[in-house]
């Protein structure tokens, strides 16, 4: 019978380590457990509702009226039934946004639900929705805007001091998250309590990161902290949601703030970085981030989800995909349908395996546990390494017919660093 071959090529594959069978050592920087944790996650929802939602704006300025902030029919269920559907493992709620309006009864602020119409005011999303995640079983998160348009003393010491104690009351009122959203856009014109001015503050150091840090680490200790720089996940440097196709999971460490310049950059993070930072894309399902009806015939085709799938998670990220939730507080029928339908999509692409059961053979192999059976077997912590000194090696598999190929997966173990630069693939018939 006729073999035809499938090659494998893996440049640069610098392992190290005893001359008995154990597993390489690490080549830094590696990822701490919770971002491992986190890029397993894969695909995950995100959610604009607020203010904006009944005013037509996609960065509110800070003045609308909590008066006009009144869904007839909202159920953070459906929201999470719709992402559960979708193949989504958690969601992280825009809890404010630059506009400065809280969805939770805060008592730091009256620019929020509370003032609303919204359950006579005894409404609480944050606390809605932590409770249907924790119903349907996906994790929970949440996006706390640095920047706030409403707040008059912005730009202040006091106004840091403000933000803090909203960090506090998201982390220790509603369970576990998984992330901390903290966005990028920080500083320029806004209401601030009237005075419709402009604030400038320096993105570095106004906010002091490292107290969030702090905090964070002391009360949510397994979430991954995103921004523009990190540190637990960085943003992917576009909000179309992919990925350069060669995406390093590293950031050089203290480079990279919010509000960074040269975000172009980060769709590849760098190469000779020092700190493990993977990529998230974010993108909104819709050409806005807020709902607005005359969006409603522009919703993204499965075609297209499907697409920023494969660029986003097939290029070592993480996609993130926004719902913006319309004002009845529920999720389109439209949207709905086509993330369900795209992951049902991806789901049919990659169901039939071709290499399962196909034992390989490679030029090179550290024996045991990491021999290069490990490749197939579908384990995550199992893989194939060859021995200390060997930078490159192929490994190939005889399948038993000719096949069509379209679509393949080649991952690297994390938990030991990136270190693989290219891949080659070779068909022999």
């Amino acid at each position: 019978m006729k073999k035809h071959s499938l090659f494998f090529g893996a440049g640069l594959l610098l392992f190290s380590a005893c001359q008995s069978v154990e597993a390489p050592e690490a080549i830094l920087p590696v990822p701490e457990a919770k971002q491992v944790e986190w890029q397993k996650m894969e695909t995950y929802a995100f959610v604009h509702f607020g203010l904006n939602t009944f005013n037509d704006r996609e960065w509110g300025y800070g003045d609308s009226d909590p008066k006009t902030f009144n869904p007839a029919r909202l159920d953070c269920e459906q929201w999470v039934q719709t992402f559960v559907r979708s193949g989504m493992k958690g969601v992280i709620l825009t809890a404010k946004h630059h506009d400065g309006f809280c969805l939770w009864p805060t008592q730091l602020t009256e620019y929020c639900i509370r003032n609303t119409p919204y359950k006579d005011g005894k409404g609480d999303i944050v606390r809605e929705l932590s409770d249907a995640c924790k119903k349907y079983g996906i994790k929970f998160a949440v996006y706390l805007s640095p920047w706030d348009r409403h707040q008059a003393n912005y730009g202040s010491p006091e106004y840091v001091d403000y933000f803090y104690k909203q960090l506090n009351e998201l982390l220790t009122n509603y369970g576990d998250v998984f992330e901390i959203w903290f966005d990028g856009a920080n500083g320029g014109d806004g209401w601030y309590g009237g005075a419709k001015d402009s604030r400038t503050i320096d993105r570095k150091t106004y906010y002091d990161y490292p107290r969030a840090y702090k905090m964070i680490d002391e009360l949510q200790p397994q979430a991954v902290i995103f921004s523009d720089g990190g540190p637990g996940c960085r943003w992917v440097g576009n909000e179309k949601g992919f990925a350069g196709a060669t995406n390093w999971a590293f950031l050089r460490a203290g480079e990279v703030y919010p509000g960074y310049p040269k975000y172009r950059e980060l769709q590849y993070g760098h190469a000779d970085g020092n700190q493990w930072v993977a990529a998230e894309c974010d993108v909104s399902i819709r050409p806005g981030w807020f709902y607005h009806p005359e969006e409603d015939g522009r919703v993204k085709t499965v075609e297209q989800l499907t697409d920023l799938y494969y660029r986003s998670v097939g290029h070592n990220a993480t996609l993130l995909l926004n719902f913006p939730v319309d004002r009845d507080g529920l999720i389109h029928p439209t949207d709905s349908t086509n993330a369900v339908n795209f992951h049902q999509n991806v789901q049919k692409q990659l169901a039939h395996n071709l290499l399962a059961g196909v034992s390989p053979k490679a030029s090179d192999e550290r024996g045991k546990t990491f021999s290069a059976k490990a490749v197939t077997d579908g384990e995550y912590d199992t893989y194939w390494a060859t021995n200390d000194g060997v930078n490159s090696a192929t490994i190939e598999f005889d399948l038993p017919q000719t096949e069509k190929i379209n679509r393949m997966m080649l991952q690297e173990y994390i938990p030991l660093g990136q270190r693989v630069k290219s891949f080659v693939v070779e068909y022999n018939q």
